[in-house]
Order: C-alpha cells, then structure tokens, then sequence
C-alpha cells in the first residue's frame, strides 16, 4: 500500500508544475514594461546632473548598483546617447512626451572636440567600472551608424565626432566601422560624410599614423572605397573628396594600399604566367595594360618582374652552376626586362634587386657583375645607370663585394666613355 500512495502522489504533481509555468509567464509579462521604469531613472539622474559631466558620471557609477546595466545597456545608451529610447530605425519613441526625454545627452552637446572628448570620459568612465557593458556598446555604435538616416545632420556630425575620439582612445575597436559600408546609407552620401568628421576627430586626437595602422591592423585599408557607391568605388574619386575634405593622408594611404594590392596580383598572376611559360609578348601586352588600369609607374613593375622571374626558376644549390643557370634563364627575359627598364629610375631600381638578391642568397654573391653585365649587352641596364649605381646608388647590402666584381667593367665603360668623348672632340 505504501508504494501505491507513493506513486499517487508522483502523479498529483502536474498541476504544481503548470502553476509555475504560469507565474514564470506573468512574471516575463511584467518585465516587459521595466525599461520605461529604468529609462525614467536614467532620464531623471541625467535631468539632475545638467551639463556636468562629472555629475553625471557620479550618478552612472552609483546607479549601476541599484539598476541591471546589463540588461538594459541599449535603453541607458540610447538616453545617453539620444537622449530618449529609440525604437528599430533610429526613430524617438518618447519624444512627445518631454518627461520621458532628456536634454543633456550627445546630440544635445555642443558640436565641438572639447565638449565630445567630455561624453566620451563619460562613456569610458562608465565601461571601466562596468566592464560587462563594453561588448554592449560597442552594438550600440554599430546600431546608431545603421540608423543615421533618422538623425538630423548636426546629431550625425556629433556621433561622428564622439567615435572618431572614442576610436583613438581604443574605447571601441575600428571593425564597427564596418556598419557604414550598409547600402541604405551609402547610396545616400551618408556614409561618406560621416567617415570624413570621424576621420577629423579621430586624427586631432592622435594623429594620421595612428588612423592608418589601425585601419591596416583590423583589415579595413582596402575597403573604404566601399564608402561609396558601386560606381564611385574608384580611387580618383575617393582622392578628390578626401582631399577636398583636408584629409589627404587618407587619401594617400588609400592609394598606396591600393597599389599594393594591385602589385600583389600583378604578381601572383605574373609567376602563373610564367610557369606557363607564356610568349614574352603575351607577357608585356598584359603588364602593360595592368600599368595603364591602376596607374602603375615603370620603377615599381620592373622590381616586380625581377622578383616572379627569379623564383621562377629552381635553383642549384652549387655555387660554381647557379651563375650559368642564372644567366641562361635571365638571356632568354631579357627583352621582358627591356620593355621595362626605358627610364634611368627603373634601371636603379633593378640593380639595387639584383644586389639585394645576391647578397641574401649566398650562391649569387658572385653572379652579381656576370648578371649586370648581360644586361648591359642585352640593353636592359644603360651605361649611366651602372656607373650612378657604382658612385652613389648603391646599397650597403654586399656593397664592398660587388664594388670590388664591377670594378674592371666600370673601368672599361669609363674608358670607353672617355675615348667616345674625345672622338667626339677631334670631330
């Protein structure tokens, strides 16, 4: 009888269950209305303090005992930020009613450095001491540069204004920027404008440097022409708006950053050409076409060339083979290296790859002269060049060793030159 009246009593526990069910439900029903408890809160500490600022830290930092910061981190910012809850779109969801609104927040802050450098202590105050709210602000920006087409163009300078700082103070990593490529404001202009003032205020907090090598460091150097639409996603029209924008360091680093990733497939595409051992004609027509599309100059290609033609080629590791081997595979590209070689820049530039790579691969030390000399006969490296390079362009890498290999050519030209000169005379 004992384990009947225990198995009945098992069963007898299903309506218990239910009613807890039921005042879980009631209870989410309920919470439902605590932000608007929480935004009065924050509204009316905000209201209190005024424009101090340290007021308002103060209050931030006392209220987060008594308030669940972590729940509602995108109510408390969007009051610090807005000044009032905002609803999906950027839109005020209380802005008819005053009491629910505040007017001390950043939109509402003088549209100056100083007075946003002192919203973003706030907003760094605040994190420190919080730190569980750091990831939540950072949705918060991302958030807000989706909804900028709601905000009126002072509210968009101001928040622009207050990331560049907050960027340069490394309160929030450049990867939000990331929010601004999203068409709907980048067809409008939005998102170019609101890059220009951040870009502004980031810089005047550090510096041109420190912008670049963080837009490098979180991969975002090759996509800030997606701040415009598809078809101004040039680097012309990236260079004039930036720089009619006073921000030319920008678009310099854009254009360098470009240009090295153009350099870098140029190359990839290079060696596979190669492997394949495509005609040498086949080869110039598409170099230069690549040239004329990213406005490439001769003195870059032809230290590009060098480089795919040598590692073209597996090399003898025998001293005493490796110059015969270097010099059959260099005759026959030769004419490659003569289409690109016409100015005296590009010539110094070639010599100086040369003796960059012989010095850092031990069995070319003493191919370097035997190289520079087929050039000479083969016209890819003038006379000048050489002697410029021998008097005061060339590196320190090897520098006694190679001057040491060239000394007798260079004599030879020398003599030649002079005997030239002195035909030339009794002319």
């Amino acid at each position: 009888m004992k384990e009947k009246t225990f198995m009945n009593t098992g069963k007898q526990q299903k309506p218990v269950l239910t009613g807890q069910r039921f005042k879980t439900r009631k209870r989410d029903e309920k919470e439902k209305f605590e932000p608007t408890v929480f935004r009065d809160t924050i509204v009316q500490g905000l209201n209190e303090a005024g424009g101090d600022l340290d007021a308002v830290a103060k209050f931030l930092d006392v209220t987060g005992s008594k308030l669940d910061y972590r729940r509602y981190a995108d109510t408390l910012f969007d009051t610090l930020i807005a000044g009032s809850m905002l609803a999906p779109g950027g839109t005020r969801m209380d802005e008819g009613d005053r009491t629910k609104v505040t007017d001390h927040c950043v939109f509402t802050a003088e549209e100056n450095q100083t007075a946003l450098r002192g919203y973003a202590q706030v907003f760094n105050k605040l994190i420190r001491r919080y730190k569980y709210l750091e990831k939540a602000f950072e949705e918060e920006i991302k958030k807000l540069l989706l909804f900028l087409k709601a905000f009126s163009e002072s509210e968009q300078t101001k928040l622009a204004m207050l990331t560049g700082i907050l960027l340069a103070n490394n309160s929030l990593p450049p990867q939000i920027l990331t929010s601004l490529f999203s068409d709907n404001i980048v067809k409008e202009g939005i998102a170019a404008s609101f890059a220009v003032k951040l870009f502004k205020a980031w810089i005047a907090e550090r510096d041109a440097n420190a912008v670049t090598s963080a837009l490098r460091k979180a991969s975002l150097d090759k996509r800030l022409l997606e701040l415009f639409p598809a078809n101004k996603q040039n680097v012309e029209h990236f260079s004039k708006y930036f720089n009619e924008a006073s921000l030319k360091e920008l678009s310099d680093f854009l254009r360098v950053q470009q240009s090295l990733g153009t350099r870098k497939e140029l190359q990839k595409e290079l060696q596979e050409r190669l492997s394949q051992e495509c005609p040498i004609s086949e080869i110039v027509v598409y170099v230069k076409e690549e040239m004329k599309k990213n406005d490439l100059q001769e003195h870059a290609v032809i230290g590009l060339l060098w480089s795919c033609l040598m590692n073209a080629v597996e090399w003898n590791k025998k001293e005493e083979l490796v110059t015969d081997q270097a010099l059959k595979h260099l005759k026959h590209y030769a004419p490659l290296l003569a289409m690109f070689s016409t100015q005296g820049q590009s010539e110094l530039v070639l010599l100086l790859k040369i003796q960059e790579y012989c010095y850092d691969n031990i069995h070319f030390m003493k191919s370097f002269s035997k190289i520079v000399v087929l050039f000479y006969k083969a016209d890819v490296l003038s006379e000048e060049a050489i002697l410029k390079w021998y008097k005061d362009a060339h590196a320190a890498k090897g520098k006694s060793v190679f001057l040491e290999q060239m000394k007798k050519f260079v004599e030879w030209l020398q003599n030649a030159e002079e005997e030239s000169e002195s035909e030339k005379e009794e002319d």
